[in-house]
């Protein structure tokens, strides 16, 4: 168990969506002023600069099947006690916490939206398949996953442990920070690929701040999650060292081609956040020590 109490949860920006076969398994990355943000496909390793173009959007989260009434469903029946044994549920009640730490911690914080969806999704920045992983879409400020994606995380080499699926969920809701604060532009000026590249500065600064909620989700009278162990931190370092790139690539590895930063680097920069809980020590562009 991670979250304490019962009662139903806030879903009011959550919503369900996907389903159906074959949906497309690039996704257009962008938002504002014509703006490319390299920031998804964040879990498998893959490079953003192929992913450019994808489908036409047609709406977060739009379907033609029963399948995201399905998935409202489920939505709407979440309580912090089913959070505890159901995968929809959980990641609802880990945007509820994320949200309340974030507003306490990022003064002008406005909460994204998400979308749980099967399958395929359409988005602001194009269409999606499972296969693109959990992303962050910018031009909609909408945060989409598949629950089905936890169990490939664990083939992967990751933990499906309850934390390290908050991780996951934390991860790209500091992606949305990192949209507010400006963070997802300065590393799109600075690259794509490459040990020091943008896109490896903004998703460790995202590990960092998935940290720093971590820090701050158990503790005060209204947290949501129930006093972490060490062992519920363990999970999370297994699951960040299991999708660094020298990990995804093996010997293939080249750091000239990196995205996301190394197993050690994606590990170390969480830890740094949960240590510290302050977001002012997630500063990626500050050094060149990643």
């Amino acid at each position: 168990m991670t979250f304490q109490g019962d009662g139903p949860l806030d879903t009011s920006s959550v919503s369900g969506g996907g389903g159906g076969g074959g949906g497309a398994g690039r996704i257009a990355l962008g938002g504002g002023a014509g703006l490319i943000i390299t920031l998804v496909a964040l879990f498998f390793g893959i490079n953003p600069g192929d992913l450019t173009g994808g489908g036409s959007a047609t709406g977060a989260g739009n379907v033609n099947n029963g399948t995201s009434a399905e998935i409202q469903q489920q939505i709407d029946s979440c309580t912090l006690e089913k959070a505890n044994t159901d995968d929809i549920c959980r990641i609802v009640a880990t945007v509820n916490s994320v949200n309340n730490v974030w507003n306490d911690q990022l003064q002008g914080y406005t909460e994204p939206k998400t979308v749980i969806f099967r399958d395929s999704v359409n988005t602001g920045c194009g269409a999606a398949s499972s296969a693109t992983g959990p992303f962050y879409c910018p031009a909609d400020q909408t945060a989409y996953f598949d629950p089905s994606f936890f169990a490939q995380l664990k083939q992967m080499g990751g933990s499906d442990g309850p934390l390290a699926q908050e991780y996951v969920v934390a991860h790209e809701y500091g992606h949305h920070v990192q949209n507010l604060t400006g963070a997802l532009q300065k590393g799109n000026r600075l690259g794509s690929q490459g040990p020091q590249s943008g896109s490896v500065r903004v998703e460790l600064q995202a590990d960092c701040l998935a940290g720093v909620w971590a820090y701050h989700a158990d503790k005060g009278p209204d947290a949501l999650l129930e006093p972490l162990t060490q062992q519920q931190i363990s999970t999370v370092i297994q699951t960040a060292k299991a999708i660094g790139d020298d990990t995804i690539q093996g010997s293939r590895s080249n750091p000239e081609g990196w995205t996301h930063g190394s197993a050690a680097q994606r590990s170390r920069w969480f830890t740094t956040g949960y240590r510290s809980g302050d977001a002012r020590q997630c500063d990626t562009f500050a050094t060149n020590d990643l």
